[in-house]
């Protein structure tokens, strides 16, 4: 069993965008800009906002932070996001989600210019992306092929089980399994709360992605030898032991599936960083398109 370690893979992935930034630099070009907008306080987007900041500073990157109340109106929040639209040296906008329930996350979505989408999550981005054209990726499904990529991980013909059918996750890393490049080249089954025969299926993988959004869900006996196991999810579970009172855990039991694997993503420290680093590149690629 070896551990895909995407807190090393995601240095190695900011730290050649370092460099690049620094050669760009020296070339008196653009740098990089990453804008975000957070939306009241909730404890898990504080922290993923933070990363991002944090990682833009290590690169290199010039960072904007608007922090906006709870309460505000959805169309302040659109306000906010024409300003960042119409802002040349701006090259991507990140909202962070979930928003508040008075707002409509799919109308903010598509109220983001298709050209500093860094998500990926406007429409435009997912139909250039199911067609096979240049588009920037999802960040979580992106950090995974990232990873697939860095260790090798044979992925041609490979059968690739995903739990889960979420449009952030699941969807699009079914798609991006299944193109004709690397990673990729997949044959792809997706799987959901109403799959029958889940552990049969599971079974049959030799990659499987868990992004299901339930505690240690996927099990010893649903994994066959030396399958290749990347876990998605990340939940918060009372543990009395911990100074927090509380440990995180994935989609996966780690103790009992990854003596059966080739190769599994720990959690935390397995996608997380590489979803961080894979906006980057995304950031990255929106600023390169401007030269």
């Amino acid at each position: 069993m070896n551990i895909l370690d995407g807190k090393l893979v995601s240095q190695a992935v900011k730290s050649s965008l370092r460099v690049l930034v620094e050669e760009r630099i020296q070339n008196g070009k653009k740098v990089p800009h990453l804008a975000a907008i957070l939306v009241g306080s909730n404890g898990a987007s504080e922290t993923y906002v933070a990363s991002k900041v944090k990682s833009c500073a290590e690169i290199g990157f010039k960072s904007t932070l608007i922090r906006l109340p709870e309460e505000v109106s959805e169309q302040e929040l659109l306000f906010h996001i024409n300003a960042l639209n119409e802002d040349f040296d701006v090259d991507g906008i990140l909202v962070q989600l979930p928003l508040p329930r008075h707002i409509s996350e799919q109308k903010v979505i598509e109220s983001i210019y298709a050209s500093k989408d860094v998500d990926g999550f406007h429409p435009e981005s997912v139909g250039r992306m199911v067609q096979g054209l240049p588009a920037y990726f999802p960040a979580t499904p992106y950090g995974i092929l990232l990873l697939l990529e860095h260790y090798n991980i044979e992925t041609k013909g490979k059968h690739a089980v995903v739990i889960g059918r979420s449009n952030i996750v699941g969807r699009p890393i079914s798609i991006l399994l299944s193109r004709n490049a690397y990673p990729g080249n997949c044959t792809v089954t997706v799987c959901h709360s109403h799959t029958k025969n889940l552990q049969e299926i599971c079974l049959q993988a030799d990659i499987i992605i868990a992004a299901l959004g339930k505690a240690e869900f996927l099990k010893g006996d649903m994994v066959k030898q030396d399958a290749v196991v990347i876990d998605v999810g990340i939940t918060r579970v009372e543990d009395p032991a911990k100074k927090s009172g509380f440990s995180l855990k994935g989609d996966v039991d780690f103790s009992s599936v990854s003596p059966r694997c080739s190769y599994i993503t720990p959690v935390p420290g397995g996608v997380g960083p590489m979803t961080i680093a894979a906006l980057m590149k995304n950031t990255y690629q929106a600023c390169l398109a401007k030269d």
